[in-house]
């Protein structure tokens, strides 16, 4: 069994969407973080940074219960467990997934937040931060559009975990940008893996109230 500390962001999403994908058996803690649920010591001891998500397995790799936290540490950890094809054992199809989940980490993520951020939520309006990030996430999504345009996934023609990691991202710079119409690869995409049944359940945990 696995327990799942996450909150409705878009990566909280990526670890619910693949234990769906992965039909694994889990248990939803909700953490609020607008609430400060996050700094909570009894979270902070399976999430050491306070950031959703975060899991607890009782079924660890020695037997014995084991915490993970960091979204994309999370999904490598879940989809080497069930040795899933999510996670190609090849060493050239274990490279490219790792490349575009690396990308996420690295670049979607913390550039799409930032949009975010100064876009929708900063007190005060920074006219060259929400510049600085809004260019930033749509040369990123013209990257990942110039990818797609010769290959149905991120990483190849197989779906993957870098799917999964990049989804909640780019559907959150969607509703800000309103619309992925200048990136038609990028949107395709998204409208296929949003077709997906466990990307529809993942996307609704923890449940909306």
């Amino acid at each position: 069994m696995i327990d799942l500390y996450t909150f409705m962001t878009p990566n909280g999403f990526k670890v619910s969407i693949l234990l769906e994908e992965l039909g694994l058996p889990y248990t939803v803690h909700a953490v609020n973080i607008v609430k400060d649920e996050q700094f909570k010591p009894e979270f902070l001891k399976i999430s050491p940074n306070n950031k959703i998500p975060a899991i607890v397995d009782s079924d660890g790799p020695d037997g014995k219960p084991i915490s993970v936290f960091e979204s994309g540490a999370i999904l490598v950890y879940l989809a080497q467990k069930t040795k899933s094809p999510l996670l190609p054992s090849d060493p050239r199809g274990f490279s490219n997934v790792m490349q575009w989940l690396f990308f996420q980490m690295a670049s979607v993520g913390p550039m799409f937040g930032q949009m975010n951020h100064f876009g929708r939520f900063a007190p005060d309006k920074i006219p060259y931060g929400i510049k600085r990030y809004t260019d930033e996430s749509k040369r990123i999504l013209g990257v990942m559009d110039k990818q797609l345009a010769t290959n149905a996934h991120l990483a190849g023609p197989d779906y993957s975990i870098a799917d999964i990691a990049c989804y909640g991202w780019v559907r959150s710079a969607e509703t800000y940008l309103e619309g992925l119409d200048p990136w038609p690869h990028v949107k395709r995409w998204a409208d296929m893996l949003g077709a997906r049944p466990a990307v529809q359940k993942g996307m609704n945990v923890p449940p909306r109230a």
